[in-house]
């Protein structure tokens, strides 16, 4: 039988680190989804949407994210969190493409604001992604 090296590459490294920054750009993205987007928006926009209806629309759109917030504040289920990065690729190819489609329209302010929706989506994901090779392997 081989012996551990205590010096080994292959030593356990903290999770609570890594779930704690996801855990806080993830309240960071939600709550700037969910008010700063609708509100910025509606200052912003030329037609002036309303606010009441942004944050209820986007309210409606963050239902699964807001059903899966239990899972990102444990963040000891590889699988649900597998799951979940999957669930913010697909809100991070929606912000992608809002953001593309003001900017063909010259809209900047309204490009800026979905470009920040993209970028903290894109760190969620990343510590998603960190976490996930930190966790215990799913098959053993």
């Amino acid at each position: 039988m081989r012996e551990k090296d205590p010096h080994s590459l292959s030593a356990p490294k903290p999770i609570y680190p890594i779930h704690r920054r996801l855990t806080l750009v993830w309240w960071v993205w939600l709550g700037f989804r969910l008010l700063a987007v609708p509100l910025l928006t509606h200052w912003l926009a030329s037609a002036k949407p309303a606010m009441v209806g942004g944050i209820a629309w986007q309210a409606l759109w963050l239902i699964p994210a807001l059903l899966s917030t239990p899972y990102i504040v444990k963040g000891k289920s590889p699988y649900a969190l597998l799951l979940l990065s999957m669930l913010t690729f697909v809100y991070l190819g929606g912000s992608g493409m809002v953001a593309l489609k003001y900017g063909y329209q010259m809209h900047w302010g309204l490009m800026a604001v979905w470009l920040v929706d993209f970028v903290l989506l894109g760190w969620v994901n990343y510590w998603l992604f960190i976490l996930l090779k930190r966790l215990p392997k799913m098959n053993g």
